[in-house]
């Protein structure tokens, strides 16, 4: 039976070009608002990436490469881009927690912007204003572009990618399309491979529905192709030619090689779960990260993050492809549907069958294509909701999101216990009355469609407050309330874990640090918690501090990080962000000690691998100089030889 296809409808239109600016600049404000309040509150957030931020103020060398501390020991392990943007507003405007948030905060409403405009170009403003609103509410999001992790500009410029991939299709400019190509480069700078999951979704999607001709289409991707090689490769380039022993080791790599880097720790490991340098996770059956499979995205860890809208943006994705079936091949609706559903589909894919490392708060990458198809498809829908499939489709889609977000907020049960009650009988109420009839009336339409936006983002956007006006700090931090059988706890304190929003690892995988998890002040923190130092400690740090090129030395990237924050001076971390990277070897640890390049040694952290080099170091140190105690932690003085 052959397929049945409709005219296209005409979008919902707001009234004036006045109309259209008044939404989206009332979208722009909420989304502000709402990211930047409070900000203060998250203090440093990823205590990790603030220091590296503070050495990126002190060096240009540390900027550059992205060390962690300002006399280049060792890098973060990420490509340092995402730490540029905050070490420029750090030089401008001072390095505050305010100067390092801020622009990650940006970094979301521009991201909000432009899929308003995307969506807007080929739906309507009604249809954007949805979508930019769907990402402004996604638990995820509105964590992530709240804290200084690598997510917030990886996604801004993915997000901006998409847009250039679209206008590209639509006007056939090679100029467009290598935009395309030298934003994802940009975003690989940010974070890595994660940047060029959507490459096949980019070159399919203009293959399918570029204006050129077949050859010009594929001698364009050659270019575009050429282009992203160099947008993601000059570092990288820089970085590999340059001496090593005049540059900082290269974080999160086995042998000082952001190669190494690429396509081990944050490259292919995290498919395959080989991960060299990685301290493993705790998962249960199908990764040590975790379940793995089709469903990772709906269970306890990453649904509330994310997921309150996807069934309904799969369901749109296919209803927008059917709708535009026999549609001309460059038709702007349907390659735009393959490339925000496929976006959402390859991308969901990787993060759902990864067996390395992953975390939930990675699905923030999602929320885009999540907002343009949620926005544009539900338009689309109600503008044919006189035709029976797409009414039916559209009260399928409400009905699903209403049960679904009655599952997510019931693994919270003691949280706001009648919010789930009141989705579920709106968004069922709206769904029966969209199937019913085509409510030809102005007024009951206009309710029904309110009832069901108001039923559809009441969740998310609960959760989302949350979020905002909770403190989140550490590693691995998570957005809402307590869930129930979830592994990570929301940022604060949650799910029973250790403070910090981070998994408490398994007995064995580190040595109890000095003052243990989440410590009081004076604790030495440890690989997911930076190190918090009392008074007399960060004075005893800071005394003379002027006379040695490290301050400090301790194992782990994240104790350094706290000890950093507090002196403002330079402190190496043993073994990088998991204590086990192979720098330095004893013997470079101890010419640096009889050198006088380093002042103190501070006990805890990771113990590495145990038979690595941390662990050699750590034993040399308390068997070779005089200790102290202070403030609860157990200090060296690598001038002051034991007994």
């Amino acid at each position: 039976m052959a397929a049945i296809t409709y005219p296209r409808a005409m979008p919902i239109r707001i009234p004036g070009v006045l109309g259209t600016r008044f939404a989206f600049a009332a979208l722009m404000a909420v989304t502000f608002v709402l990211y930047v309040w409070g900000l203060d509150r998250n203090g440093w957030a990823n205590a990790y990436y603030a220091a590296a931020v503070q050495a990126g103020t002190k060096s240009w060398s540390a900027f550059f490469f992205g060390s962690l501390d300002a006399s280049n020991f060792i890098t973060v392990d990420k490509s340092p881009a995402f730490l540029w943007v905050m070490e420029i507003s750090a030089r401008i405007f001072g390095f505050n927690q305010w100067s390092v948030l801020v622009p990650q905060a940006l970094e979301g409403v521009a991201t909000v912007a432009l899929v308003f405009v995307a969506v807007r170009r080929w739906c309507g403003p009604v249809a954007g204003t949805i979508a930019g609103a769907v990402v402004m509410l996604t638990p995820v999001a509105a964590l992530m572009f709240r804290f200084n992790n690598p997510d917030a500009l990886l996604v801004l410029l993915l997000t901006a990618a998409m847009y250039a991939t679209q206008r590209a299709t639509e006007s056939g400019s090679t100029r467009w399309l290598m935009l395309a190509a030298a934003l994802i480069g940009t975003g690989f700078l940010a974070k890595m491979l994660q940047a060029f999951v959507i490459v096949p979704v980019v070159i399919l999607v203009y293959l399918l529905a570029g204006r050129p001709r077949l050859g010009q289409r594929i001698k364009q991707l050659v270019i575009a192709g050429i282009t992203l090689v160099i947008a993601s490769g000059w570092w990288v380039a820089i970085v590999e030619l340059w001496p090593s022993a005049s540059r900082p080791y290269i974080g999160g790599s086995q042998n000082n090689s952001v190669l190494n880097l690429i396509f081990g720790y944050n490259g292919f490991g995290r498919i395959t779960g080989n991960e060299a340098g990685s301290v493993g996770g705790i998962g249960a059956v199908g990764s040590r990260w975790g379940l793995t499979g089709w469903n990772r995205l709906f269970l306890s860890e990453f649904g509330g993050q994310i997921s309150w809208l996807i069934p309904a943006a799969l369901i749109l994705f296919v209803a927008g492809l059917w709708f535009t079936l026999h549609a001309r091949r460059t038709d702007l609706a349907r390659a735009s549907y393959l490339m925000w559903g496929g976006g959402l589909l390859v991308t969901g894919a990787v993060f759902s069958f990864a067996q390395g490392i992953i975390h939930p708060y990675y699905s923030v990458a999602l929320a885009p294509a999540i907002g343009a198809l949620v926005g544009a498809g539900s338009v689309e829908l109600w503008q044919r909701r006189r035709r029976l499939p797409a009414r039916w489709t559209l009260s399928g889609a409400l009905a699903a999101t209403s049960l679904w977000a009655y599952v997510l907020l019931d693994r919270s049960p003691e949280w706001n216990p009648d919010l789930k009650v009141a989705i579920l009988v709106i968004g069922l109420i709206a769904s029966a009355m969209i199937a019913a009839g085509p409510l030809s009336s102005r007024a009951l339409a206009t309710t029904v469609a309110v009832a069901a936006l108001a039923a559809a983002l009441a969740g998310p956007a609960a959760y989302t407050l949350d979020t905002v006006i909770t403190a989140h700090s550490g590693a691995i931090p998570s957005a809402g309330p307590t869930v129930l059988g979830a592994s990570f706890g929301p940022g604060g304190n949650g799910g029973g874990q250790a403070p910090g929003g981070f998994r408490q690892p398994p007995a064995g995988t580190f040595a109890p640090p000095q003052g243990g998890l989440g410590a009081a002040p004076g604790g030495g923190g440890n690989f997911l918690q930076a190190s918090r130092p009392g008074s007399t400690l960060t004075a005893l740090l800071e005394s003379n501090a002027g006379s040695y090129r490290w301050v400090a030395a301790t194992i782990d990237a994240n104790s350094a990080a706290g000890y950093e924050l507090a002196t403002g001076d330079a402190v190496m971390a043993i073994g990088g962000f998991n204590g086990s990277d192979p720098a330095p070897t004893l013997a470079e640890f101890q010419a640096d000690v009889s050198q006088g390049e380093i002042h103190y040694f501070i006990a805890g952290g990771m113990r590495g691998s145990g038979a690595g080099s941390a662990s050699q170091i750590a034993s040399w140190v308390s068997q070779s100089f005089a200790s102290t105690t202070v403030d609860g932690v157990t200090v060296y003085d690598l001038t002051q030889p034991a007994s």
